[in-house]
């Protein structure tokens, strides 16, 4: 299985919210929870509306460690959450399967989704953990605060938080390459 990285261009996370929003509102709202949340896809497809209604914030049971997660819905999403769900019952799946009733979306759907999208862009290496990354990313490039995004991410190293999104050696020594006084 190819590594995944995340979407380190804004205007191409918002090209992909834009395509998405015209094939499915379905669609864009799922890409535009991992990249606002930095849930992994398996606690996002478990959500329901009633999750989400009229929430600033959630709390999840992360399906990786078991753990209560609380999520802070920022100002963007939450805007979006709420124009979806506005004709939706409380008991119905958000991210809700075109097979069965109120059976959530697949993973591997998602992925397919996500994937579609990304591969539309141009984008190589992207998978379900790329929104995740992404998230993780973008805060970084915002705080410069490793632990934060640690901690966001709940990951055990600043380490693995830094390889996971993206800054590598190479990426690095860019940034230094970069200096001018």
């Amino acid at each position: 299985m190819n590594s995944v990285e995340p979407i380190k261009d804004k205007a191409v996370v918002n090209d992909i919210i834009d395509y998405l929003k015209l094939k499915s509102d379905r669609d864009a709202l799922l890409f535009m929870f991992g990249i606002y949340s930095g849930l992994r896809i398996s606690d996002i497809i478990k959500l329901r509306v009633r999750d989400v209604r009229g929430r600033d914030r959630i709390v999840v049971k992360e399906t990786k460690t078991g753990k209560d997660k609380a999520v802070k819905i920022n100002h963007a999403l939450r805007k979006s959450i709420a124009a979806y769900i506005h004709d939706k019952k409380d008991y119905e799946v958000l991210f809700k399967s075109r097979q069965g009733i109120n059976k959530p979306l697949s993973r591997q759907q998602a992925y397919n989704i996500i994937n579609s999208a990304g591969k539309h862009f141009g984008l190589e290496h992207i998978g379900m953990h790329t929104m995740r990354k992404t998230f993780g990313f973008h805060i970084y490039q915002k705080t410069k605060d490793i632990t934060l995004v640690q901690k966001l991410l709940n990951h055990s190293s600043p380490e693995f938080t830094l390889a996971y999104i993206g800054m590598t050696q190479k990426a690095m020594e860019d940034a230094v390459e970069t200096l001018d006084y």
